[in-house]
């Protein structure tokens, strides 16, 4: 079995893949103040509570918190004996990224461009709903030609709440209307559906720049919510990061 593990900023979620199946699935907070004996305990818990933590033979990370990666790879051979491949330079991943600088790239979008890849036919625009909301194109020969970066929903509730006076911290849910009647439903539309929309637009500006129209996935936690409130047309996979895992882990061991 294969413990695949995607580090994002607030959460990181661990995946038990056998054979090409995610069996067991979790997420803790990521917290860079943790030692490697920490998570260590946190992972054999998760492992150990699903009566998997000795069938492990395989290990592979993605982080976009660099100071993780070592603590959770001494973590990750301390519970299960295994050496964790990482996400980055040296790493074989087919694919091709034709952007300014490609060491800038994110091993979360490098790993949600190779899903998508192997899932569906290019071009493909990724929309990732995390801490930051990322928008990656990939062109109709399969390159990785660029994205875009915004705050993620809960960033900028969160930014909404402490830099206002009146405006509460509130869960993430779409409202029955667009036009908010009261503060907390105002703030859902402008989060959720106000999401949509710019997603919307930016599948038009993408589609404008590719020349054609494209296959578009959104994926990351908040994805369920948003995607329901798209115009277009969108495929939501929730898995989308744990299966670039096992793809690029297929790749390299």
């Amino acid at each position: 079995m294969l413990l695949a593990i995607d580090v994002g900023n607030s959460n990181i979620v661990i995946g038990v893949i056998d054979g090409d199946t995610i069996i067991h699935k979790g997420r803790m907070h990521t917290n860079i103040q943790e030692t490697t004996d920490e998570y260590a305990i946190k992972l054999h818990s998760f492992l150990q509570l699903r009566g998997v933590v000795d069938k492990i033979d395989g290990a592979i990370i993605a982080s976009v918190v660099p100071p993780l990666i070592r603590s959770l790879k001494k973590a990750v051979k301390l519970v299960t004996g295994q050496n964790a491949l990482v996400v980055g330079p040296g790493i074989k991943t087919g694919l091709s990224i034709m952007i300014d600088d490609p060491s800038e790239l994110g091993a979360d979008m490098v790993v949600g461009a190779v899903a998508a890849k192997e899932k569906y036919p290019c071009p493909l625009i990724i929309f990732d709903l995390g801490t930051a909301t990322t928008g990656s194109v990939i062109d109709k020969n399969g390159n990785f030609i660029g994205a875009v970066i915004t705050a993620g929903v809960k960033t900028s509730l969160n930014a909404l709440a402490s830099g206002t006076a009146l405006l509460p911290l509130i869960d993430i849910s779409a409202p029955k209307k667009v036009i908010g009647t009261n503060s907390i439903d105002s703030m859902r539309s402008g989060a959720v559906i106000g999401t949509a929309a710019m997603i919307d637009g930016l599948i038009d500006k993408f589609e404008a720049e590719l020349g054609e129209k494209a296959t578009v996935i959104i994926t990351g936690g908040l994805g369920t919510e948003v995607s329901k409130n798209c115009v277009h047309e969108v495929v939501l996979l929730q898995n989308l990061l744990l299966d670039g895992l096992k793809i690029i882990y297929d790749k390299n061991k």
